[in-house]
Formats: C-alpha cells, structure tokens, sequence
C-alpha cells in the first residue's frame, strides 16, 4: 500500500531552496500535489513559486497558485487542500477557477458604463479619422449623449434613455440630433459585439418613432458671396497686411476648406513646383490632394515668416470668420472661397465639371467610376486655377464681364 505523505517541506528548506550546478530550475514537492518552484533568473536571483500538478480522467494539468513572497507555506498548503477536496468531487480546478474569472468580467461587462465604452469606441476608430471628426464625436458625445448616458450601464439602456437625448433637439437642433443618435448607436452596436450587451440596438429601433428629418428641417447652405463681387473682396484683402488676411486670401486662391490651410505645413508645399500636397488626414475625402499654387498664392508663402513646420500658425475657424466678417458680415469663408469658386467656373468658364470638381476635392460617381479615374487631372486643374487666380485680380469694375475661355486644340 502507497502512504501519501504531504506536509514534507520545512520553512527553512523552503527559504533556500535553489537550483543548484548548471540548472536553471528546480522543483521541490511538498506532497499532496503541492510543488515549489524555483527559476534562477539575472544576477543570481531565485524567483520561487507555488504549482499544484494533479491528475483527473487520465490528463494531467497544473495550476500556478501565486509567488512565494505572497502565498507562504501554510497558505498554499491550505490552497492545494482545497483543490484536493474538488478532485474529490469529480471538478476540475482550472475549469473551476476559469468559471469563477469568466463569471466575474461577465459582472464587469453588465456595469459597463456608457462613458466608459464610447472611450474604448472613439480609440479603437479615431486614428483613421481627421482631427476635426474625432472633435465632432467628442463634443456632441459630451455636450448631448454624457449628461443622460454617461454614468449608464450600456447593458440597461434602452430606448426611453436614448429619446430622452434626442427628442429634445430633434426640431431645433435637427442634424446635430441625428448625428448624436447615429453615434449613440454606434457605441451601442460596439458594446454588443463586445459583450458588455445584448439584444437590438434602441439607438437604431429609435428611427421609427422619430418624424423623419426632412419634414423637420430645412436645409441650409453656407451663405456665400456672389461670385461677381468676389474681386473686390479680395482687392480689400489684399489691402490689409494682416497675416489673417494673407490666410484668407491664400484659402480663397486654393478654394479650400479652412482646416486644411490653417493645418498646413511647410513640407507639404514645393515653392519651386508650384504645389500643396494635402495628406488624407486632412482632407474629408481621406485621400491625397494636390492643389496647384497659381503665382500669387506662390507669392503669399513666399513673404511668410516660417516660425516652425506650420504655415499658418496660430490661426483657427472663428478667427478668420471674424476678420472675413468685418468685411463681408452675411458671408462664411466655405461658402465665398468654394460655392464661390464653383459659381465662378461654371457661370464664367468652360472648364468640364470634372475639373471643376476635382480641384475642390469631391469625390464623384460610385466606386466602379472612382476606380477608372485614378488620375487628378492636375495640369488642367492647373490652368483652372490659374484663371481663378487672375480673376480674383481683376478690377471690381469689370469682374462681373469676364470670362475665360479654355483653349481648344
């Protein structure tokens, strides 16, 4: 008959236990399954370690129980106990004790807080967005769906939270309220496919009861300057030696949006070329744009002081609306440097809308045309802009006449 003995190591032997000759490990049993280990690591450090090695329906498994400078000797002593008395029962500890951790981040997942999981959601996404998007989900997150959501669990929000958001904006404030329900269930649909809930997403059933946008709100355009006075908006501009006037000058000779010449780096523009090459993360389209610098926008970069990589420095939305707004009170920058520049081209010019469009950066035609017209069609767009660039020079009396031909062959 086998007497198991358990109990066979001594405080002292468990102190110095250590490999010993060329060895780099060592285990030391106690009995009962309960082993000390002990790995030699740098500058001749012993770590040491409590293992319970054990077998049950013909496999053998082992379970680590924790270091000896927490576990002691009659702590693991008691631990390989108590997982004696589970092999009694027919249980397997490790699925046991994978059971309890499973069971455990389940309680976790069901008190996971909405704030909490937007904030998984906005990092897992934002580096494939343009810092202007990231800050549209943050502020209207902040502003609209925190005050009610944020604290939350996403696992016990239903529809009546997600319209306690909504219905309150939803006729005065009527794009802003879709895109925070958009968002909203966005961040829902996350936590769904994350565990942290289940069942539809209320943000999305919520459509049904809403009334439909279209019937709510009515779309407004940014208000732009008629392209017949831009001249003299730009004479006026030209007059100020502001270097917020020499920034809105150069955006409305690009016909670009704001964020993308006020992000502007040094090393992205070839003086010598004559080009601005903005990277996708600026740009909405997310892709590569090439803007071709006629001789004054040229100039304009040329006079600048360079005061590090950013050429516009310092300078944001609300600065330049102010300083456009002191000239043109009823106008934005968009719409002037872009709807204007499109009226322009179209009235005036006769330029394709494909170049039209291709030197303001729109994407156009589904994905089967997209993925035909690779090419930018920059030399043309050059010659557009240097014709929009000739007519924001021309005298305010005879602006509204001109018109520029394109060459023919």
């Amino acid at each position: 008959m086998t007497i198991r003995v358990v109990g066979k190591l001594s405080p002292a032997r468990v102190r110095t236990a250590k490999p010993v000759g060329n060895r780099t490990n060592l285990l030391v049993g106690d009995g009962g399954g309960l082993w000390l280990q002990c790995t030699l690591g740098e500058g001749g450090h012993v770590r040491r370690s409590w293992t319970f090695r054990y077998e049950l329906n013909g496999k053998r498994r082992e379970m680590g129980l924790g270091p000896l400078h927490t576990i002691g000797l009659a702590d693991a002593r008691e631990k390989a106990r108590g997982l004696r008395q589970q092999l009694l029962d027919n249980v397997d500890p490790l699925e046991a004790r994978e059971a309890i951790r499973r069971g455990q981040l389940a309680a976790t997942a069901r008190t996971m807080p909405f704030r909490e999981c937007a904030r998984l959601y906005l990092e897992l996404h934002q580096d494939g967005w343009s810092s202007k998007h990231a800050e549209q989900w943050h502020s209207t997150l902040r502003d609209y769906a925190f005050p009610a959501l944020g604290n939350l669990a996403v696992a016990d929000i239903d529809q009546a939270a997600v319209l306690k958001v909504i219905e309150p904006i939803w006729k005065t404030k009527t794009v802003t309220a879709g895109r925070v329900r958009a968002r909203i269930e966005s961040v829902l649909d996350y936590a769904t496919a994350s565990g942290f809930r289940s069942g539809d997403n209320p943000a999305r059933a919520l459509l049904a009861a809403l009334p439909k946008q279209h019937k709510t709100h009515r779309v407004e355009h940014h208000a732009a300057l008629p392209w017949k006075e831009i001249p003299a908006l730009m004479a006026e501009l030209r007059q100020q030696s502001s270097p917020a006037a020499r920034c809105l000058e150069f955006i409305m000779l690009c016909a670009a949006r704001t964020g993308e010449v006020t992000g502007a780096l040094w090393s992205e523009i070839d003086l010598k070329a004559k080009v601005w090459v903005v990277p996708p993360a600026r740009m909405k389209s997310r892709r590569e744009h090439r803007v071709p610098l006629s001789d004054r926008a040229v100039e304009i970069l040329g006079n600048l002081p360079r005061q590090g990589d950013q050429v516009f420095p310092k300078f944001h939305n609300k600065a330049l609306s102010r300083v456009l707004g002191q000239l043109r009170p009823d106008v934005t920058i968009h719409g002037t440097a872009r709807s204007g520049f499109r009226d322009w081209a179209r009235e005036t010019t006769n330029f394709p809308d494909s170049i039209v469009e291709a030197a303001l950066a729109h994407v156009v035609g589904d994905k089967v045309m997209q993925a035909y017209a690779r090419g930018d069609l920059f030399d043309k767009r050059r010659r557009l802009m240097t014709a929009w660039s000739e007519y924001c020079r021309t005298e305010p009396s005879v602006a509204a006449s001109a018109v520029v031909p394109i060459r023919r062959k």
